[in-house]
Order: structure tokens, then C-alpha cells, then sequence
């Protein structure tokens, strides 16, 4: 029995051999199928002025018709590429970028334009309000000055005696005072100069707390109460404040040159 060593020297001679035949046949085959060029025959040409000098070239060539031209195809529309369509649709997208930037820009400049309308409403009502502030503030200089004036010549004619009044000030009434203030029904007034006529008018037995009301009153040149305003006290219940409001603008005093601040104070007790 053979060797493996002997069986593959074996093999590899033999693959070796058919290796070699089939190496030769395909060159015999390559040699037998190869194109030999064709060699050119000789012309024989007669040099000479006989007719048969010309050989056959001498011999007139028939025409030959030449074939007609083919009639050129119809160019056809191409259809459009990937490429008209991307440029197409970037187009498209430029133009809706373009309207978008123009909506956006739009919208930016009308809230600008809203937000410098609101600033410049904003300066106007400040400067209104300053304006209402700074007239408010002359008003009640000029108002304390007059005031001031007024108290001055009050104190000079009521130290005079032409303001003189009569009644009790502890009464239920009185007809003038001449230091410009007194007290009724348990209630007090002050104004400078001037005397109350009648007596202080009370407010209704309607109130629900007990304590004292101040209330501030103007009183113009004839004696008539034009405004009165709650100042202060121990009360807190507004209806109870409302009563001494009313009853203080019922009040009637002695004439005066102008206008005069004074007050009135309520007190408030449960029978």
C-alpha cells in the first residue's frame, strides 16, 4: 500500500500533466483559429499609347447611384430629469421662504409700530397726570394762601367784636361766635370768624356705632357748607359716617369775604 506521501506525488504529477495538456490545447486552438491577412495581388500595367496599354482602369466606371437621404427623426420633448424637478421644487421653496421672511417681517414691524403707540400713549397720560397734579397742587396753594388770609382778617374782626353772637355755647343753639368756633347738642364746629346760624344740625338717630366723626367743610362767602369730606375719628361704620356727612352739609354760617375751610365733629352715643 502506497504512502500519503506517495499518493500526493502521485496527484500533484498528475494534475501537473493535465495542467500541461490543457495548456497545449488551447495554444493549437488559439494558432488554427488565428485571422491570417490577406496579401495584395500585383496589377499588371501596359506602358505604352495602345489601346490596350489602359488595361482595365482604361475601361469607363458605370455610375453608381448614390442612396437617398433618410429623412431626419422628429425631436421628441424630453421629459423632464430628476434635475428639473429639484430645481423646480427649490424654486417653489424659495418663494414660500421668501413669503414666509415677508409675513414674519411684517408682523415684527406692526408690533413695533404697537408697542411705540402704547409708549407714546403711556407719555401722554403721564404727562396728563403731572399736568392734573401740578394744577391740583396751585389750586390748593392758592386755596391755603386765601385760607391764611382769610384766618388773619377772621382773627382781626373777631378781636375787634363785629362778630359778636349770641346764645349759650353750651345751649342748643347759637346765633355767631366770635373766636369761630362753638359746641350743640354735644357736638362741636370750628371755623375761623365765623358764627353758625341756628343750631348745628344733628344727624339721624339711626347710627349703628358710638364714637366721635370728623368732618372737613368749605363754606363759601354766604355761609353755605359746599363740600364736607370725612376726616378722621373712632368710627369706621360708613353709614354712621354718611349721617355726620349729611348733617354737616345742612350747616349754615355768617357771611365772609371768600371761601373758608372748618370742621364739624359728631359725637355718637346709644341713648
Amino acid at each position: 500500500m502506497l504512502s500519503k506521501k506517495q499518493q500526493r506525488h502521485i496527484i500533484a504529477t498528475v494534475g501537473t500533466v493535465i495542467f500541461m495538456l490543457l495548456v497545449f490545447l488551447i495554444l493549437w486552438l488559439v494558432r488554427l483559429y488565428a485571422v491570417v491577412p490577406e496579401q495584395e495581388e500585383g496589377v499588371e500595367i501596359a506602358f505604352g499609347e495602345v489601346e490596350e496599354a489602359g488595361g482595365y482602369m482604361a475601361q469607363e466606371s458605370e455610375a453608381v447611384p448614390l442612396p437617398a437621404p433618410e429623412p431626419a427623426a422628429p425631436v421628441l420633448p424630453s421629459a423632464p430629469s430628476d434635475n428639473d424637478l429639484l430645481t423646480q421644487e427649490d424654486d417653489e421653496a424659495l418663494a414660500l421662504r421668501k413669503a414666509q421672511e415677508e409675513k414674519e417681517r411684517a408682523r415684527k414691524q406692526a408690533e413695533a409700530a404697537e408697542k411705540q403707540r402704547q409708549r407714546e400713549e403711556q407719555a401722554r397720560l403721564e404727562a396728563e397726570r403731572k399736568a392734573r397734579e401740578a394744577a391740583e397742587a396751585e389750586r390748593k396753594a392758592k386755596e391755603a394762601e386765601a385760607i391764611a388770609k382769610a384766618n388773619q382778617f377772621g382773627s382781626l374782626f373777631g378781636n375787634s367784636g363785629n362778630n359778636s353772637g349770641s346764645g349759650d355755647s353750651q345751649g342748643s343753639g347759637q346765633k355767631g361766635n366770635p373766636v369761630g368756633h362753638g359746641s350743640s347738642g354735644g357736638n362741636s364746629w370750628s371755623l375761623s370768624g365765623r358764627g353758625i346760624k341756628g343750631t348745628l344740625p344733628q344727624p339721624a338717630n339711626t347710627f349703628n356705632q358710638e364714637g366721635r366723626v370728623i368732618v372737613e367743610i368749605r363754606v363759601n362767602a354766604a355761609g353755605q357748607v359746599v363740600s364736607a369730606v370725612h376726616k378722621g375719628g373712632t368710627v369706621s361704620d360708613k353709614t354712621t359716617i354718611q349721617l355726620a356727612l349729611d348733617a354737616a352739609k345742612k350747616a349754615k354760617f355768617t357771611e365772609g369775604d371768600h371761601d373758608q375751610i372748618g370742621t364739624i365733629t359728631y359725637n355718637f352715643k346709644f341713648n
